[in-house]
């Protein structure tokens, strides 16, 4: 058995290399800028969907606003009592809502970076949150084992969901916002119908680690999950199947965020790793593609700009240099950078155009189109 299996794994390393011969070389991102500012450790960094904001939330109890024009801050979001684990912005990139200690959720207007609301409720310290794709729900996952459900326009809750056994460490709303999946330390990927608020399927496998991070992919088809095993998995999750992992970093402790590279072929995926790398697979053939060093300590949070060749991530790095953002040069001799305002050119956040793969029956388990077609 296990000769087999090596022959299949050098099949597929030699499989692997000749693919990436004869293709374009792999990714080289190099690093561009760091932003400080923060006084503590920066828990998440994400990019607003028009590409003009990255955001940063700190265990410094702020969020920053950080434009993708200058890397200079132009808000720092202040009113909460206690250090903040997530923040995400609303489609339309005009609102930004933060997860704090203190136990609540705050949204915030990101021209002005005024408060608009708290949300208050949940038990214990609020960890992780994501709007809907039209932005009139606010999904929170709390220390508290429970997801809440909030309305975004009145700032009340309208539904709590006894979700897991364990702190829920990450949620997220599939891209027609009617599914909802979320992970917690008690080992398990729950999926949620968002309207009725039903559990639908839970994801497990033989050993269930806790799950530190979760996503859905792009067209909705797969689920991302980190898990603090040192492992990334994804699920096909209509089929229960884990059909990729990934391995080579670190991640035992934290919380380290993974995100989805969908602007080039192959996909890949990006994670944070503890020991400070920043790591880059290939989707497919689940290859280490790149490992980014630069970061001091523990990576805990990487975000893909929606139309650019650039990453950003974020960490406890204990000089605060601890937020990176990265350019991919790869084949810029050849083929012409993009545009510099590329961001401007995005489909507006209303016009949501079908996903590529959501349609499609064919299902021979090649997660390769995880992304829209742009």
């Amino acid at each position: 058995g296990a000769e087999a299996r090596n022959r299949e794994g050098v099949g597929e390393v030699l499989a692997m290399t000749e693919g990436q011969m004869a293709a374009e070389p792999a990714v080289h991102y190099v690093k561009k800028h760091v932003c400080t500012g923060h006084k503590r450790a920066v828990s998440a960094v994400k990019f607003s969907p028009d590409g003009k904001w990255l955001a940063s939330s700190s265990a410094d109890m702020t969020v920053r606003l950080w434009s993708t024009s200058s890397w200079r801050c132009a808000h720092t979001l202040q009113g909460h009592s206690q250090g903040i684990s997530d923040c995400a912005f609303t489609a339309d990139s005009q609102y930004i809502a933060s997860a704090s200690d203190d136990r609540t959720a705050k949204l915030w207007e990101v021209s002005s970076g005024k408060l608009v609301k708290t949300m208050r409720g949940h038990a214990n310290f609020v960890f992780c949150l994501n709007f809907n794709p039209n932005g009139n729900l606010l999904a929170t996952g709390s220390f508290d084992e429970s997801l809440r459900l909030w309305d975004v326009k009145t700032g009340r809750c309208l539904k709590v969901l006894p979700a897991h056994s364990d702190p829920v460490s990450a949620v997220h709303f599939n891209w027609d916002g009617t599914l909802i999946v979320s992970g917690s330390h008690d080992g398990l990927c729950r999926i949620w119908d968002t309207s009725t608020g039903q559990c639908l399927k839970t994801l497990i496998d033989d050993d269930n680690p806790p799950v530190s991070h979760v996503r859905f992919s792009p067209n909705g088809r797969y689920v991302l999950a980190s898990l603090l095993d040192g492992t990334l998995r994804l699920w096909n999750y209509q089929k229960g199947k884990c059909v990729r992992s990934y391995s080579g970093h670190k991640n035992s402790r934290f919380c380290c965020a993974a995100d989805f590279v969908t602007w080039r072929e192959p996909h890949l995926i990006v994670s944070g790793s503890e020991d400070g790398r920043v790591m880059l697979w290939d989707l497919q053939t689940k290859a280490v593609v790149q490992e980014l060093s630069g970061h001091t300590d523990a990576v805990l949070g990487v975000c893909a700009h929606p139309t650019l060749r650039i990453l950003a991530s974020g960490g406890t790095d204990k000089d605060l240099h601890n937020i990176r953002i990265w350019a991919d040069e790869t084949g810029q001799t050849k083929q012409e950078a993009p545009p510099p305002h590329a961001a401007e050119l995005a489909p507006p956040a209303g016009a949501q155009e079908l996903p590529a793969g959501v349609a499609d029956a064919a299902e021979g388990e090649h997660p390769a189109k995880v992304a829209r077609v742009e």
